[in-house]
């Protein structure tokens, strides 16, 4: 009755929504909203939810949960997009993507003081202080600041340089003014207007306005040179070099495009997070490039994600550019701004930069993820043969097939099994072939799939998640035909060599179809493992097998030598050849004077 009764007032609440842009609250039943969103129309919007049926999932969770449902009307969309990306912030809804931003990165803090100090804060504090950044990238902030270090004599202590208390000569000047790092404001040799001059220098560098700054030098530079005063022309100099320095470091896309916002997405392998980068461009320089990750909550778009970071990074940066370039069209609208998805030209190269920064980021994540937590590289590995071969579960369990016979002899096979992507060497099993009779692989891969899993079945015990053959289609089809005829749903692969025996290619499905592997990939390396182990296996029962009938052959024929007599020859002199050319001494200290007159006379009558 409570939900007929809630579902009725939340229909007449959606009846009634207006068809304008806005932000809608879903709240639970005790009062908490759990879901903040935006829309063009919002009766359309949130109508959506509740006029259709939702697949499983959170999306249905979420509606079975709602229990009152706010909203605010604004003016525009972009107003829409700043009060979403703001509330949540505020009330972290539990159905909203969550912004995993939890390092705190340092920013560069111009104080608000009489001689404005410059250093690096990981707090900001709103008391009139000039703040840049935050700096993602250490050591870009650290050479900026090391710049204006050399640029500018600036005062490094903490006194309360007031002009009563500089008037009063409270104080002295330390080393640094010694040493010409700082020109002495606290004793009153350099006044406060040369000194704000300096500060409104660093300012504009610190908003990535170098270019300007260097022009300025440079118009001094040649009017100090005018009237002659060559020393100060000099220093002026120095410091245009530095500027012209610093600048050649910081990348330089082209000296056209200025005050442009640039972004890039890319989606986590499991696509439960996106990482968003961001990079601006002042002057042709990158001014800020910071990257950010996103959890997902109930499967947002790209798009949808790529919106909120947009909001997101250009109100944390205080960002005015009339022009964001991105990788793909956006539903979304700013005032007086336009979105450019570059096709060529240094644009495109912008993006391509983006990219390749949110790339490496993604896979450092990645790396620190696995350092943490070891099994989540295996885990991730697994999902990508499971994507790969659209198995139906995780494949937990590898087993891979190889037959051995060198000169059609000894013909045998191994079988070696992976469980979570490690060898589990307990598992593996050698099979000596009994029914076929001479070198054919397909009939030998045929007889030991049959005895391995007929034997399954009779003991229970595990089956593969996937089963691998060292070979091609022709080795495929042959356990194809077991499996079908035992009736065992296990899906067969195949890994195939090139001309040099390197693992080359991996086949799936019938007819098989090539599954393309980048050499080097953490997957294609866990596949060459599993070919080369399972070959080392087969090769080495092969050469075992054949080693004992060749040494068998040459002492079996000796009556009155047992077993444990010949084992303990060939520990002590390690071939048969060895044994024969011994001396009788050597024989007797091992065997004993009897069995070494059997071994001698033996060997003297052949």
């Amino acid at each position: 009755m409570d939900e007929l009764k809630t579902n009725d007032y939340l229909k007449g609440i959606v009846l009634n929504l207006p068809e304008s842009p806005g932000i809608y609250q879903y709240l639970n039943a005790e009062g908490t909203i759990i879901y903040v969103g935006k829309a063009k129309n919002l009766k359309r919007r949130v109508s959506s939810y509740f006029n259709r049926e939702h697949e499983p999932g959170k999306t249905r969770v979420l509606v079975s949960k709602i229990a009152d449902i706010r909203y605010i009307v604004v003016n525009t969309e972009e107003d829409a997009l700043l009060l979403e990306n703001n509330l949540i912030k505020k009330y972290k809804p539990r159905y909203n993507v969550l912004l995993k931003d939890d390092k705190t990165y340092p920013s560069i803090c111009v104080q608000n003081e009489y001689f404005p100090r410059v250093f690096k804060t990981r707090r900001i504090i709103r008391n009139g202080s000039s703040y840049y950044g935050p700096y993602s990238h250490i050591p870009s902030m650290y050479a900026v600041l090391d710049l204006i270090k050399h640029l500018y004599p600036l005062r490094t202590c903490n006194l309360n340089l007031s002009p009563e208390n500089i008037r009063a000569g409270k104080f002295n000047v330390c080393l640094e003014y010694h040493i010409k790092n700082c020109a002495g404001p606290c004793i009153g040799k350099q006044n406060q207007e040369e000194y704000l001059k300096n500060i409104a220098e660093i300012k504009e560098i610190l908003k990535g306005n170098t270019q300007e700054i260097e022009r300025m030098l440079y118009q001094q530079m040649q009017e100090l040179a005018a009237e002659m005063k060559f020393e100060e022309a000099q220093k002026i100099k120095e410091k245009y070099l530095l500027l012209e320095n610093y600048r050649s470091k910081s990348e330089v896309v082209s000296n056209v495009l200025h005050n442009i916002d640039v972004f890039s997405i890319e989606e986590d392998t499991d696509e439960k997070s996106a990482f968003i980068n961001y990079l601006h461009i002042t002057n042709g320089a990158i001014n800020q490039a910071f990257t950010f990750e996103y959890k997902k909550r109930l499967n947002e778009t790209k798009e949808e994600l790529l919106s909120l970071g947009i909001i997101e990074m250009r109100e944390r940066y205080k960002s005015l550019s009339r022009e964001i370039i991105v990788p793909f069209e956006l539903d979304m609208e700013l005032k007086d701004v336009i979105f450019t998805i570059p096709q060529r030209g240094d644009k495109k190269k912008l993006l391509e930069l983006s990219i390749l920064n949110v790339k490496q980021y993604k896979a450092d994540r990645l790396k620190q993820a696995e350092k943490l937590n070891p099994e989540q590289r295996t885990v991730r590995l697994l999902k990508e043969i499971q994507q790969e071969l659209h198995l139906d579960r995780l494949p937990m369990r590898i087993e891979c097939f190889d037959n051995s016979n060198i000169q059609g002899s000894d013909p045998v096979a191994g079988c070696v099994v992976f469980i979570k992507g490690k060898p589990s060497k307990k598992d593996y099993r050698k099979y000596n072939i009994k029914t076929v009779e001479g070198p054919d692989d397909y009939a030998s891969m045929k007889e030991v799939v049959k005895r391995r899993y007929q034997r399954a079945i009779e003991e229970n015990a595990p089956l593969p998640d996937v089963l691998i053959t060292d070979g091609g289609k022709g080795q495929m089809s042959a356990v194809k035909e077991v499996v079908d005829e035992l009736n065992l749903d296990i899906p067969i692969a195949g890994l195939a060599k090139d001309g040099k025996h390197r693992t080359s290619e991996l086949l799936y499905g019938f007819p098989p179809q090539t599954i393309g592997l980048k050499q080097n990939s953490p997957l294609f390396r866990l596949l060459t493992q599993i070919q080369d182990e399972v070959h080392r296996f087969a090769i080495t029962f092969h050469r075992d097998k054949r080693s004992k009938r060749q040494v068998a052959s040459a002492l079996d024929e000796i009556k009155g030598i047992g077993e444990k007599t010949k084992n303990a020859l060939l520990k002590e002199f390690k071939s048969v050849k060895r044994i024969k050319e011994a001396s009788a001494e050597d024989i007797v200290k091992v065997i004993g004077e009897a069995k070494a007159k059997i071994i001698k006379d033996y060997f003297t009558d052949k």
